[in-house]
């Protein structure tokens, strides 16, 4: 915890949610952003609905001299979003805001509180900050990552992730793409840091998504060679694939091969 709590940028703290488990490695990352001297902070995945780690957040901020003033989700799952409208009521109240919770803003209506949403190209200003919203579709269809120039860092929730791989909700295509083009922002952008939904942050981000990128094309390659041996399932894939990994995990997996699967068979039908 010691490595990952508390870690950051100049402008960006991360504050751990006690969620630890296989799917969210050692839990989920809160990001606390604010510009340095500003009065106001912004909160980026509040987490999983956990009073303790909420309260925490927000006494983070306090810490700092700054209130509340918006919370950014970069998807909708629930160790990252769940706790985000306890959070917004939390935030208001420390601030002593009248009029609501704090906003809540995300690419997918569901999870939004106010009239807000977030999409691609747009620029939150909060506070003198400058983040920069890119969508990045796969992991989840409502992904986003953000761009945090003053610090030259790529928070990316769980597209990519500070060890290990991520599991795909969406499509693989569209992984793939949001992959492409985040080591392509990485290189022309001179990203000095990735700072992921879970695990350490990486002072590499172009050696990060080298890797990414060679993994997931070298388990596409598995998946195609299974499928070529018969298996005609996830569930059968995963046996072949995934044999060596716990099989706690085999079920996520299925989902990321199912994701290849259809993959391959779109691929098939456009040739």
């Amino acid at each position: 915890m010691s490595e990952i709590d508390g870690m950051g940028t100049e402008r960006a703290t991360c504050v751990l949610a006690p969620n630890p488990s296989p799917m969210t490695l050692d839990g989920t990352n809160t990001w606390v952003v604010a510009e340095p001297g500003a009065e106001e902070a912004v909160v980026i995945d509040p987490g999983p609905e956990d009073d303790a780690h909420l309260e925490r957040v927000v006494r983070t901020v306090s810490a700092q001299g700054r209130r509340v003033a918006l919370v950014l989700l970069t998807h909708g799952h629930p160790d990252h979003a769940e706790g985000a409208g306890r959070f917004a009521e939390l935030a208001a109240r420390a601030a002593g805001r009248r009029g609501g919770p704090v906003p809540v803003r995300a690419l997918d209506p569901r999870h939004r509180l106010g009239d807000e949403g977030l999409a691609e190209g747009d620029v939150v200003t909060t506070g003198g900050l400058e983040l920069r919203v890119m969508e990045t579709p796969g992991h989840s269809d409502d992904s986003l990552t953000f761009w945090l120039p003053a610090d030259r860092a790529v928070l990316t929730g769980d597209t990519v992730l500070g060890y290990g791989t991520t599991v795909l909700e969406g499509k693989l295509g569209d992984y793939l793409a949001s992959l492409d083009r985040l080591r392509r922002f990485a290189e022309d952008m001179e990203a000095a840091t990735i700072l992921p939904g879970h695990g350490p942050r990486l002072d590499d981000p172009i050696a990060a998504l080298d890797r990414y990128i060679a993994h997931r094309r070298e388990r596409l390659a598995q998946v195609e060679a299974a499928v070529a041996a018969g298996a005609r399932t996830a569930r059968e894939v995963v046996e072949r694939v995934y044999a060596d990994v716990d099989r706690s995990l085999w079920p996520a997996a299925e989902w990321s091969v199912q994701a290849q699967l259809d993959y391959l068979k779109e691929r098939s039908a456009g040739t």
